[in-house]
C-alpha cells in the first residue's frame, strides 16, 4: 500500500504521451481514409483518449491520533576502590596524620547524570459516507488484448487544506459507454487514494527539530 507522503509528493501525470501510430491516408478521389470504418464511433481506444469514471464507492473512515511519549533516565556512578586501595590512598594510616585525620576519604570520584524528554501530540480527522466523484482519466497504455490502462489525479485546495484524489485502473473497451463513461465497479485493479495535506495532517507528528533531538538524545 502506498504511503500517503508518496501520494502527496507525486507529480501530476504527463499531459500527453508520445506514441507511434500508423497514419492512414485517403485514396485518390475518396473522402474517407483507407481502413477507416464508416460506422466508427468516438469511443476511447487509443493512448491519450479520455474516459470519464463515475466513482461511487461506499466508505467510512475515522482517525484519531493522540501521541504521548516521554523518556526519563538517570545515572550515578562512584569509585570506592582504586586498584585495591581505598580512595583515601591510605592517608589516614600515616603516623604523621594518625589521630588528626578524621575524614573518611580525600578522593571520592563520582559521575552523575540525568535526562528527560517529553512529547505530546493530538490530531483528529473523520471521513464517512459515500465517495461519489466524477473523474476524467487519460488512457496511458493499451494492453495487447485491447484493455486500456487509465490514470487520473485531482487536487482540490480549500482554505489551505489540500485534498488529493488519485485513480488508476484497467478497463475493457466493451464496458465503456458510447459517451465514454464507465462506473468504478467495472474497473479492474482499481486504485483509489484520497489523502489530505495541510495543517491538520502536520499536527499529528512532531516537528523536525523534535524528531532530530529524539534520535540523538543519549538517555
Amino acid at each position: 500500500m502506498k504511503e500517503a507522503r508518496e501520494i502527496k509528493e507525486a507529480p501530476m501525470p504527463q499531459r500527453y504521451i508520445e506514441t507511434k501510430q500508423k497514419e492512414m491516408y485517403s485514396s485518390e478521389g475518396s473522402l474517407w481514409k483507407d481502413g477507416a470504418s464508416l460506422f466508427e464511433d468516438r469511443k476511447a481506444k487509443r493512448v491519450n483518449d479520455l474516459v470519464t469514471i463515475l466513482v461511487s464507492e461506499k466508505s467510512a473512515a475515522s482517525k484519531k491520533a493522540t501521541t504521548s511519549a516521554n523518556r526519563d533516565s538517570s545515572a550515578d556512578y562512584g569509585l570506592s576502590n582504586f586498584f585495591g586501595m581505598d580512595t583515601d590512598f591510605g592517608v589516614q594510616k600515616l603516623p604523621i596524620v594518625n589521630g588528626f585525620y578524621k575524614g573518611t576519604n580525600v578522593f571520592s570520584p563520582s559521575v552523575k547524570g540525568s535526562g528527560k524528554s517529553d512529547f505530546a501530540g493530538k490530531g483528529d480527522t473523520t471521513r464517512e459516507g459515500t465517495l461519489t466523484a466524477t473523474i476524467t482519466a487519460k488512457v496511458v497504455d493499451v494492453l495487447p488484448n485491447g484493455n486500456m490502462v487509465l490514470e487520473s489525479r485531482k487536487e482540490i485546495l480549500v482554505n489551505n487544506e489540500k485534498e488529493i484524489l488519485v485513480f488508476r485502473g484497467i478497463v475493457r473497451p466493451d464496458d465503456v459507454s458510447s459517451n465514454n463513461t464507465i462506473l468504478s465497479q467495472y474497473v479492474a485493479d482499481a486504485q483509489i487514494y484520497l489523502v489530505g495535506d495541510g495543517v491538520l495532517d502536520d499536527k499529528q507528528s512532531p516537528g523536525w527539530l523534535a524528531r532530530f533531538l529524539d534520535k540523538i538524545w543519549p538517555f
